[in-house]
């Protein structure tokens, strides 16, 4: 079986799939065949295909050379909103079920698989469901994006708790700068490194 790991971060746009695509790149360079998924976008647009795209997807599908968008990528919505709502708006249920046999196709033809959540960890996935009931259920550890900016210090926190909380693994966090300047970097760098207390997989600079 493969190795797998669920990719979360302190909030959205801070950096998850920038993040993703350097893992994937990693992991490739070793000599790694890697399966990214993203079992839920939304602010899809439509395609020359008639079909909905993702840019995050499709950065994803660049990095790890996947042809096949449905088995990365089960469900699609154009508004730029929560899943739970998109999906609700379309009418469509989703099936946790199926994304954990998705999951499991991908993990049998792969030696790394990336599971990118959307949002945070408490973002819903149903009206019932959570990314972090997700994670879970997929039973694969977690790496927290933190976005440097102000705040990111308590987000952090609160969101490495959460995860422990749910009963995940944390398995490291990586550190992504997403504004061009940061208030006491360094400081702020040396405090998330002092009380996340996970490994630092990563720190990538403003455009890195």
């Amino acid at each position: 079986m493969s190795h797998a790991y669920f990719i979360t971060g302190t909030d959205t746009e801070i950096g998850k799939t920038h993040s993703a695509v350097r893992l994937i790149e990693h992991w490739r360079s070793q000599g790694l065949r890697v399966a990214a998924m993203k079992p839920v976008a939304s602010g899809c647009s439509v395609g020359a295909d008639g079909q909905l795209v993702n840019d995050d997807v499709e950065r994803l599908i660049a990095a790890s050379g996947q042809t096949d968008r449905d088995a990365m990528n089960p469900y699609r919505f154009a508004p730029p909103i929560s899943p739970h709502l998109a999906a609700r708006q379309a009418g469509v249920d989703i099936d946790l079920d199926l994304l954990r046999q998705r999951f499991a196709a991908l993990q049998a033809d792969a030696d790394m698989v990336l599971v990118e959540g959307a949002g945070g960890w408490y973002a819903p996935l149903t009206d019932t469901l959570s990314m972090a009931d997700l994670a879970c259920a997929l039973e694969i550890p977690v790496v927290l994006v933190v976005g440097l900016r102000l705040g990111c210090i308590n987000h952090a926190r609160l969101t490495a708790q959460a995860i422990r909380a749910s009963g995940a693994p944390l398995a490291g966090w990586i550190a992504n700068q997403p504004v061009a300047d940061v208030a006491c970097r360094d400081e702020v760098m040396a405090t998330l490194k002092r009380t996340l207390d996970a490994p630092l997989w990563r720190e990538i600079g403003f455009g890195g």
